[in-house]
């Protein structure tokens, strides 16, 4: 007779290598919520990911027959990590199949581990086929992320620590969802001794596999899946994960990637640690749920399953976050093309916070601009912004959901105005304080058209501003005053290369 899931979990072999992670009080988190908000640290495992506790179980119940021949496994992430560690930690020959768009940090991270890593292919299933191919060549075991009981039984020690470590009541558990693994261990055992837990499992909106086979009554192949959250980016969950959870699962929420950056924030300023995307999911997903269910003075928990994120996308993180957390709005405002326009219209916005200005020259009649506007009361602070800059003339259309604009469109806004004369181009450096902005147009005044202009808010104490201005050569004199007048640090870059290749 087979052991059930709660006596592999009461057996599992994890803490030879894992940790019993910290369950941590959010306070920010649950003042801002109304509830009490507790965060399970995953990230803080040796390999900064839950990943190892499956690994590790798997490994430490083969034969010695079978560890003999060695284990092998296809990831390019955690579980690659978590392979790597397990095997060296019991004396086990372990070789990883990474697809050769693997980061270089992660190779290294396995090698480092003493895991044996070969590049194949350019994509996960290209690495897998490979692995599958070497493991029925030399006899030696494939190592499954999530498509195993002895690995399911791993994870599922996470659901033992919870109850141990938080016996009064819990609302809700909040559960990242990729194949599955994860929920399936955390749900049995949740649910065999206390079913009054809600198992909330959160999945990204671009690969939602639980959420669409929940839905459907049987497992279903996504048709695509969004990378950003690569850590969860799975077409199909596994089929012994759904077999375990189809009837434990009380809800999927899922989230998307702006949501799922604030929530990285949201952890970051909790705990001063950078979860990876598919790590920030229970955060994102509790946020969402309180949002939706109108809960309060209930107690939360979260997994954050990992922090294995790559340096290079913590720009785009911190791009999205402010938009995920509805504190930012982005939007294009049209204005007539004269001296003064510029500054009327930031007299129009008034006090509030400018994260971003981007405009060049078009033509002499009307001006478009790009602009992002800090919100104090999330979007019905959007709506009475809009309503009031258009009741003064402005006609706008808001690109806050509109993923071109986000990725791309602030980025291009520029080019060549090859009827545009006198043009100067200056860069300045003022304090990034309220008003700043607009002292700076205001010295500006009526004097010059503004052709080129670009802010951005980058997080700092100061602010940087590219502006061009149209200035005649008699004006030379009172430009110089005027550069003088406004009290900046200022740097002429009218001969500065980019300038002449893409902007003038």
């Amino acid at each position: 007779m087979k052991p059930s899931y709660c006596e592999r979990i009461l057996n599992a072999r994890v803490y030879d290598v894992a940790i019993e992670s910290p369950l941590q009080e959010a306070p920010g988190l649950s003042r801002r919520l109304g509830n009490r908000v507790l965060l399970k640290r995953e990230d803080l495992q040796p390999v900064f990911s839950f990943k190892l506790r499956g690994a590790y179980n798997k490994i430490f119940h083969l034969t010695e027959e079978e560890r003999a021949k060695g284990v092998i496994a296809a990831s390019a992430g955690n579980h690659a990590q978590g392979v790597a560690l397990a095997g060296s930690r019991l004396g086990v020959k372990a070789t990883i199949v990474m697809p050769r768009t693997t980061p270089g940090i992660k190779i290294q991270a396995v090698r480092q581990l003493g895991g044996r890593a070969i590049l194949h292919g350019d994509t996960y299933d290209e690495a897998y086929a490979h692995a599958m191919e070497l493991a029925a060549e030399k006899g030696m075991t494939f190592v499954h992320p999530y498509d195993d009981p002895d690995v399911i039984a791993g994870q599922g020690t996470i659901g033992m620590e919870l109850l141990r470590q938080h016996p009064d009541e819990i609302e809700a558990v909040f559960i990242p969802v990729g194949g599955g693994g994860l929920i399936a261990g955390v749900s049995v055992f949740l649910k065999q001794l206390r079913p009054d837990i809600r198992i909330i499992g959160v999945e990204p909106e671009d690969a939602p596999c639980l959420h669409q086979a929940l839905a459907k009554g049987r497992r279903v192949i996504l048709k695509e899946v969004g990378l950003f959250a690569d850590g969860v980016a799975v077409a199909q969950v596994g089929k012994e994960p759904y077999k375990v959870v189809k009837n434990l699962v009380d809800e999927v929420v899922t989230v998307s990637t702006d949501e799922i950056c604030a929530a990285i924030k949201d952890i970051y300023d909790e705990t001063r640690s950078i979860a990876e995307p598919a790590g920030a999911l229970g955060v994102a997903g509790l946020k969402k749920y309180v949002a939706e269910k109108k809960i309060k003075g209930r107690n939360l928990i979260a997994i954050n399953s990992g922090a294995n994120m790559n340096f290079d996308r913590l720009r785009h993180v911190s791009e999205r976050a402010e938009i995920g957390e509805h504190r930012e709005a982005l939007f294009v405002a049209t204005i007539p093309e004269r001296p003064g326009s510029f500054l009327s219209f930031c007299r129009a916005i008034g006090k509030r916070g400018i994260t971003e200005f981007n405009y060049r020259y078009a033509d002499d009649q009307d001006a478009q601009i790009f602009v992002g506007i800090k919100l104090e009361e999330g979007l019905a602070d959007r709506e009475v912004i809009f309503s009031d800059l258009r009741e003064k003339g402005y006609p706008l259309l808001d690109f806050t959901d509109n993923e071109v604009a986000k990725i791309h469109l602030r980025y291009m806004v520029g080019g060549h105005a090859g009827n545009v004369t006198n043009e100067r181009l200056y860069r300045f450096q003022f304090p990034e304080r309220p008003g700043a902005l607009l002292q700076f147009l205001s010295k500006i005044g009526r004097r010059w058209n503004i052709s080129l202009f670009h802010y951005r808010n980058h997080g700092a104490d100061y602010g940087r501003v590219l502006v061009g201005m149209q200035v005649p050569r008699e004006d030379n004199a009172k430009f110089r005053d005027f550069l003088e007048d406004v009290g900046y640090p200022y740097w002429d870059e009218s001969d500065n290369p980019v300038y002449r290749l893409f902007l003038d």
